[in-house]
């Protein structure tokens, strides 16, 4: 089979045999080889029943939301091809040739944009048509590096079947879609979009989607999947702002109200940045390790086994240094001929240097067992044929005695 149409469904019994109604005649006029699937997520109003008299195939989701419904009728779904859109009669399912022609030139993922194809009057809210997705696509495009797509959040999309399920889409919500086009992104799928339409839709009740939850959902799936903008860009913004404040507190030297609160502040800065910068390189390299990022990385930390030692040496060199600057300290106190800002300024430098120095060490074996686990992936401990622990001190016992 070519192709499977996926619908997902909650109590559209008044559009959901339209679009059934419509993709039926799309596949009968086109000739593809198809299939419709409605995966229900526990209608109640006649919508299954509607469905299985029109002739499609029902998909009962217990797990409720649109993302979850979605993965069931993927998964169901017998087609080579799968076209998923909403069941409320906001998209034309007359109009699907142009992504079965572009599946059919080997694109992976094929968007709708219904800002090029068209949106009816009173299908979009205003706010969501001239702020909302324009600005939450443009950032995800800035975030991800996405040059093709103009329009994330258009619900009527195709796709290879085994392309998409191999991403192990992990969002149950209105997310799923995003997590769709982004790890279709971090994973080099070959993607295109196509003009579509948006019509007022058929339902008599406001629609699922919510302006502010379903906008703050979105940035924090932003964020959660690109560590290198949550930690990476924020942590070395503050190590230079932070330098740059402690060099300038340090190229005065002279005793007033500000100086000790501006070298407090600027060593947190530089201590926090660090540390977020840290954490971005940890991060990205869990994320390869669970499947959300590809495993091409520019990263050479993250597959280089001797990271740990060079970390730990790069800590220790810096944790000395704080050692070695601070006996200079205690010897310039005991000869009181330094200043009081003199003093506090070395000890600032200190206490930086030290502080960093740890954090080093510890990630360097942070990071030595984060190689642990690849090494677990990719060589497993107990290989087919192998017997384990218990079994081989059990034959020990068995040959001694």
């Amino acid at each position: 089979m070519e192709l499977s149409i996926v619908m997902p469904c909650l109590n559209e019994a008044l559009t959901l045999s339209t679009c059934i109604t419509k993709a039926k005649r799309f596949l009968e006029e086109s000739g593809v080889d198809g299939e419709i699937i409605v995966a229900d997520n526990g209608s109640t109003d006649g919508s299954i029943e509607m469905a299985k008299e029109l002739g499609a195939v029902v998909v009962n989701v217990p797990i409720r939301g649109y993302g979850a419904a979605l993965s069931a009728g993927i998964h169901a779904a017998q087609g080579q091809f799968v076209i998923m859109g909403d069941s409320d009669d906001s998209y034309n399912f007359l109009d699907l040739q142009p992504f079965v022609d572009k599946l059919r030139e080997g694109y992976e993922l094929v968007m709708g944009n219904r800002f090029k194809g068209g949106i009816a009057p009173g299908a979009m809210p205003l706010s969501h048509r001239f702020f909302g997705n324009p600005m939450l696509t443009m950032l995800g495009r800035r975030i991800y590096d996405h040059d093709v797509c103009g329009d994330f959040y258009c619900g009527l999309r195709g796709f290879r079947k085994d392309s998409i399920q191999a991403l192990a889409i992990q969002s149950t919500g209105m997310e799923f879609a995003l997590e769709m086009i982004i790890k279709s992104e971090l994973h080099g799928l070959k993607i295109t979009e196509v003009p579509t339409t948006l019509s007022v839709d058929g339902r008599d009740r406001k629609p699922h989607l919510n302006t502010y939850r379903d906008g703050w959902r979105s940035l924090r799936l932003y964020l959660l999947m690109s560590p290198r903008w949550t930690f990476g860009f924020p942590g070395l913004a503050m190590i230079l702002l932070g330098a740059l404040a402690m060099a300038g507190v340090l190229s005065t030297l002279i005793q007033c109200a500000w100086m000790a609160p501006a070298l407090v502040g600027s060593a947190v800065m530089i201590i926090l940045g660090y540390q977020a910068t840290l954490l971005a390189i940890f991060a990205k390299f869990i994320a390869i390790e669970i499947g959300l990022h590809s495993p091409e990385t520019k990263f050479w930390m993250l597959r280089d086994r001797g990271t740990l030692e060079r970390f730990v040496i790069a800590g220790c060199v810096l944790t000395l240094l704080g050692l070695i600057a601070s006996v200079w300290i205690a010897i310039l106190a005991m000869d009181n001929t330094h200043s009081i800002p003199t003093n506090l300024s070395l000890a600032t430098l200190v206490a930086v240097c030290v502080v960093l120095g740890g954090q080093t060490i510890f990630s360097g074996f942070y990071f030595g067992i984060l190689h642990l686990m690849t090494q677990r992936r990719e060589f497993p401990r107990k290989r087919r044929g192998d017997v384990g622990g218990k079994e081989r001190r059990a034959d020990r016992v068995a040959a001694q005695s």
